[in-house]
């Protein structure tokens, strides 16, 4: 059975699956460009996957452009990685240009917040929560998505934005085992302000073999702090049974603010997340549909850059149905392609750089360990990779951003 509504004359039909930062980026830049859009959620509410978050300028600026309201959704942060000791390995520092319009190098916030944001800019009916894709054909007409009760529905284009288990990447390159990291991270929120704690400051430090890390944020006008421990894992291995007694252990070795930061959060909002990935496809499109988000490329949140490049993915791939004919099945196929092709090299890069700082930091071999923390501290190493090169890569995703608004 079809329960499709009628679509005016003129306007494609775009289906998107999955209801998470990437779909709903997705929806909002189609629906800009003029699309008939529907998000297909198998439960019953945009359920965010984690609590706290990072995101960039350019995010920011793609979400501003759909028509997020982005005002005081988050912490600007400045970031700085550092030892144990306190010493600065690397600075993060961008244009003041940059620092003027975003206040920071991110901002903090926390995920349900950014939902919420999302959710409030998606035109009414646009959200179909409680509908569950079971799979899907496409030929010269259109993709045909079937649903578990049996209905039926065509569209011209489908995103799939079902995340590292997507039923779209699986349906069209098959399926690929995940990469374990062999990392765990554990992570939570506060709104205390224990000694240390400084407004408008993220520290990611470095001790021989943990992560320990926070930054401010910011939610619903109310100032806290988000911190996370990472450590090396068998991911085989049971989760512990008292998660914040797990990160106080992780936690114990750093300075302040971090072990306060932990002590003063709520049981009830800490997390914990094994690491995977899997492994980056040559091509994300096939005829009528593409991936965005961790469909096309899972990654490792050691990036802190994964729903920021899903919301990139979403916003950019709308713009190129811009001004499509979508019953055009070779005009669909090239502008797919036109989508993907700039966006590979720039993800790919950032899940490599998730890999391997998390091999570097948490899988350096204990002999070589001394070594690896004297080229940390004594050389410019980390501030060129860190602290250099994303400034550049930020601002080359703010212009392509901008040239498409």
């Amino acid at each position: 059975m079809n329960h499709q509504e009628a679509t005016p004359p003129g306007v494609g039909r775009v289906a998107v699956i999955g209801s998470g930062p990437a779909g709903m980026a997705a929806a909002l830049s189609a629906a800009q460009a003029g699309h008939h859009v529907r998000v297909f959620e198998r439960y019953r509410e945009a359920r965010p996957a984690g609590n706290i978050l990072n995101l960039w300028p350019p995010p920011l600026k793609a979400l501003r452009a759909m028509g997020v309201d982005t005002d005081d959704l988050g912490a600007p942060c400045h970031v700085q990685f550092r030892n144990l000791r306190g010493k600065v390995r690397a600075d993060v520092k961008l244009s003041p240009e940059v620092q003027a319009e975003y206040h920071g190098s991110f901002i903090g916030l926390i995920r349900p917040d950014l939902y919420e944001r999302m959710l409030a800019a998606v035109p009414p009916g646009v959200m179909q929560f409680g509908r569950n894709v079971e799979t899907f054909t496409q030929d010269a007409a259109g993709v045909t998505l079937h649903f578990d009760d049996a209905s039926q529905e065509q569209y011209d284009v489908l995103i799939g934005a079902d995340g590292i288990d997507s039923l779209v990447r699986r349906t069209l390159w098959g399926d690929a085992p995940k990469r374990d990291h062999r990392l765990h991270i554990f992570g939570g929120y506060t709104f205390d302000s224990p000694t240390g704690a400084v407004p408008g400051q993220a520290v990611l430090t470095h001790s021989r073999t943990v992560q320990g890390s926070w930054t401010a944020i910011r939610s619903k006008g109310r100032d806290g702090y988000q911190w996370w421990v990472l450590e090396a894992v068998d991911p085989d291995a049971p989760a512990p049974e008292d998660l914040p007694a797990a990160a106080t252990r992780l936690g114990a070795e750093f300075p302040a603010p971090l072990p306060g930061l932990i002590a003063g959060t709520d049981p009830a909002h800490v997390q914990r997340w094994v690491l995977r990935d899997r492994p980056a496809l040559s091509q994300w499109s096939q005829g009528r549909v593409t991936l965005v988000g961790d469909a096309a490329h899972p990654t490792s949140p050691y990036a802190a850059y994964g729903a920021g490049m899903a919301i990139e993915d979403g916003f950019f791939v709308g713009r190129a149905l811009r001004g499509v004919d979508l019953a055009d099945g070779a005009a669909v196929a090239a502008a797919l392609r036109g989508y993907e092709e700039p966006r590979k090299p720039h993800t790919a890069q950032q899940v490599k750089l998730a890999y391997l700082n998390g091999k570097i930091f948490h899988h350096t071999p204990a002999l070589l360990r001394p070594l690896r923390d004297f080229v940390m501290d004594r050389t410019p190493f980390l501030q060129k990779v860190v602290g250099d090169a994303s400034p550049g890569e930020i601002m080359k995703q703010l212009a392509l951003i901008e040239a498409q608004i």
